[in-house]
């Protein structure tokens, strides 16, 4: 069994479901969603969790030019793998109380971006990563424009120049990796083989860290951020902030950091500061946003400035703690998003500032919303806890280990602090106090909602309580990435 199968059942669902009229078009995507999920957890029960990779395919595709259909999954990438098959049915399930104008375009584009995520996250071949970068990014951008809110053009516009000159330089990057290829060849193990000088290291670093930087997005290249993300329509919010993301985090573990040794480690201090200045700013600004979804960007970008300075970091703990967190914050920024949306599109409002005392009309509401909180500010027994806890241990090992000030260190954990005190006055001030003639109207969850809502709450709980099994499966990949890494940084 290879992971071809992975790859291409949500082309074919994608375009099944585009077909299909509406109301019959939301269950097929769920039906596709869900079938790719057990496949994934099938691939997950035959995985052995060592340092190799698995399920592999590999054929010539464009043989003429090296290119080959070259995928296979390893530690790293099943964490992603699950990350996407887990969110994408549940992000479905969050839409089924909207209706959208050609709903089969709409689903169908949701699982053709499934489609190419997971190629970014499986591939072996630096031009299959890039066929998948832009294959993810061709939906949203239609998703955005065609189902987003008033200034949608305008947004969107913005976000594809952003995206689309990112994606170029990572272009031009794995087109010079592969012209220095002795085999000439894109496959990323002769990449890694090659031993290029640091100036030519360097420019590599670059090309690919703007790509990744703007992706994830990392300060900053936030700009595009908060202005998509509130304008999108709600599931895909959810895609971008809850998976897409995250192809900007793996490619800086997958494809910069081990193309480029030489040229990171000469700007690893600069990189480490942008992601804890990214932490700080970002929380800053949370703090004074009026509109909850907007907030709730906002601090998103605070909580990837942390994954990015953990991955910066380049150490055992750093790196697993951006793996498990990448899940966790998946998890938690979907189920932040589809708070904000149960409650938007009840109220017709995202102004914090006209809500209040729900929690006295919607217990059951009040509960899902306080656990996911809870998750996403890192309470212990919740799976915000350990991926952040690991993350603030890399940054210190680091700070220790290069004998940088501490502050460093301080300064990132701060996203903790910040984000308790914005995310806790986020729900005192919605959740909280008096119903006014507006939020007295509010009706508890129920049916689907209350269903996806109890989903991701018990998948907070349990990542909480028993992290292990995630942190086992990227454990040695991980290990042996590092340490291999990490090993060229003196030569």
């Amino acid at each position: 069994m290879t992971v071809s199968i992975l790859l291409f059942l949500p082309i074919v669902a994608a375009v099944i479901t585009a077909l299909l009229k509406n109301g019959i078009a939301k269950h097929a995507a769920l039906f596709f969603s869900v079938a790719q999920l057990v496949i994934a957890l099938i691939f997950l029960s035959k995985f052995v969790p060592d340092a190799s990779t698995q399920f592999v395919i590999d054929v010539p595709w464009i043989s003429s030019y090296g290119i080959y259909f070259s995928a296979g999954i390893d530690g790293i990438s099943m964490v992603l793998v699950l990350l996407t098959t887990v969110l994408v049915p549940l992000i479905i399930l969050t839409t089924y109380q909207h209706q959208y104008k050609n709903e089969g375009a709409f689903y169908g584009l949701i699982l053709f971006m499934q489609a190419g995520m997971l190629v970014v996250f499986t591939a072996l071949d630096g031009f299959l990563f890039y066929v998948g970068w832009e294959a993810a990014l061709i939906p949203i951008y239609f998703i955005c424009a065609l189902w987003g809110g008033e200034n949608r053009i305008r947004v969107t516009i913005k976000f594809f120049i952003y995206t689309f000159a990112g994606s170029l330089f990572m272009l031009v990057g794995i087109i010079y990796l592969y012209l220095q290829s002795p085999d000439k060849t894109f496959d990323i193990h002769n990449f890694y083989k090659m031993t290029l000088d640091v100036k030519h290291q360097s420019w590599i670093f670059w090309a690919f860290f703007l790509a990744f930087a703007i992706k994830m997005p990392l300060f900053p290249f936030h700009t595009w951020q908060p202005d998509t993300y509130t304008e999108a329509p709600s599931g895909g919010t959810m895609m971008l902030s809850g998976i897409m993301l995250k192809m900007g985090i793996y490619g800086v573990i997958r494809w910069m950091i081990p193309n480029a040794p030489l040229g990171f480690f000469h700007f690893q201090s600069l990189a480490m500061i942008l992601g804890v200045i990214g932490v700080v700013y970002a929380s800053i600004i949370a703090f004074k946003q009026k509109d909850g979804k907007r907030l709730i960007a906002y601090s998103s970008i605070g909580h990837v400035g942390l994954i990015a300075a953990g991955i910066f970091a380049w150490n055992i703990a750093g790196v697993q703690g951006a793996m498990i967190q990448m899940l966790n914050h998946g998890i938690n920024v979907v189920g932040m998003f589809f708070i904000w949306d149960i409650i938007s599109r009840r109220l017709n409002t995202r102004e914090i500032s006209q809500l209040g005392g729900i929690a006295k009309v919607a217990p059951k509401f009040a509960i899902g919303f306080l656990i996911i909180l809870l998750g996403t500010v890192g309470l212990p027994l919740t799976n915000g806890f350990i991926g952040e806890f690991l993350l603030l241990k890399g940054v210190f090992d680091f700070s220790v280990q290069h004998y940088v000030n501490l502050v460093l260190a301080a300064v990132a954990g701060l996203t903790i602090i910040f984000g308790a005190v914005y995310m806790l006055r986020l729900y005192k001030n919605v959740m909280q106090g008096e119903t006014n003639p507006l939020t007295a109207t509010f009706t508890d969850v129920s049916g689907t909602e209350k269903f996806t809502l109890c989903l991701i709450c018990v998948l907070v709980i349990v990542l909480g309580i028993y992290p292990q099994p995630i942190l086992h499966i990227s454990e040695a990949a991980v290990t042996q990435l590092v340490n291999q890494i990490g090993s060229k940084f003196t030569m």
